[in-house]
């Protein structure tokens, strides 16, 4: 019904100031947390190097910067990095209060889920890499240190390096622990049905590989670290759809029941 959806027919115009207001919002959200970053930065890179130093152990580390201007730009990086990651909430929700208004409220209902489910499986991705990916891959790399043919072999990263995997791997899990979202929206909106996923579940291992072979660095145990958790949450997304058709079909079945 026409009074389902929100009384909020606006001209265009309207719609534009509306947008630019919230565009706004979301520039001042990622200048104000990225200062605040920005000044915090040596404390965030300090963090961001534990899984480093712990992998180094005793014997201590380093990290280098081969350029005058590396160390500055490390810490720009980190201030837009930490901007991004906490102002996201911000700008989902001026994303959200924008659209909100042009769905019925069914559809605000179906959506709602997904939307808060993102910050969290993209934590639960950030996460996994930060406090098991990380360590695993670092103790890896530096395995290859010690002695050839009587030279002395030193890991030397640079923090500009350092500081491009540790986003590369932060972010490559957590995008990919946002499939789940993606999928059953894709269900939701009738483009792929729960008999298709299974039908397709060949090809997603492949595709698994594919992809963390692409998003992680050339070694095996990250692209297994990342591929492995990307079919379990391929197979939880299956069942959590074939639990959400169930609940279609209850309602239909007492509507037959009641006719």
């Amino acid at each position: 019904m026409i009074n389902d959806i929100d009384d909020s027919k606006a001209p265009l115009l309207d719609h534009l100031i509306e947008l630019r207001g919230r565009l706004l919002k979301c520039v001042y959200a990622l200048a104000i947390t990225g200062a605040i970053c920005f000044y915090f930065s040596e404390q965030l890179f300090a963090i961001l190097v534990h899984p480093l130093k712990e992998a180094f152990g005793d014997g201590g580390g380093r990290l280098v910067y081969t350029k005058l201007y590396e160390a500055f730009f490390v810490q720009v990086k980190i201030a837009f990095f930490g901007a991004f990651c906490l102002s996201f909430p911000i700008i989902a929700n001026q994303l959200w209060a924008f659209v909100a208004p042009g769905l019925y409220a069914r559809e605000k209902k179906a959506l709602l889920p997904f939307i808060l489910a993102t910050p969290f499986l993209f934590a639960m991705g950030a996460s996994l890499a930060y406090f098991v990916v990380m360590p695993t891959a670092f103790h890896f790399f530096l395995e290859f240190q010690g002695d050839s043919s009587g030279l002395s072999v030193e890991a030397l990263p640079s923090a500009d390096a350092y500081l491009g995997l540790v986003m590369q791997f932060i972010l490559a899990f957590g995008i990919s622990f946002l499939m789940p979202v993606l999928l059953m929206l894709l269900n939701r909106a009738g483009f792929v049905t729960r008999a298709q996923l299974i039908g397709l579940r060949r090809y997603m291992i492949v595709a698994a590989f594919v992809l963390a072979a692409v998003l992680t660095p050339p070694d095996v145990v990250s692209q297994l670290m990342l591929a492995i958790p990307l079919l379990l949450l391929y197979e939880v997304t299956i069942i959590a759809i074939w639990f959400t058709d169930r609940k279609k079909v209850e309602p239909e079945d007492a509507e037959e029941v009641a006719a």
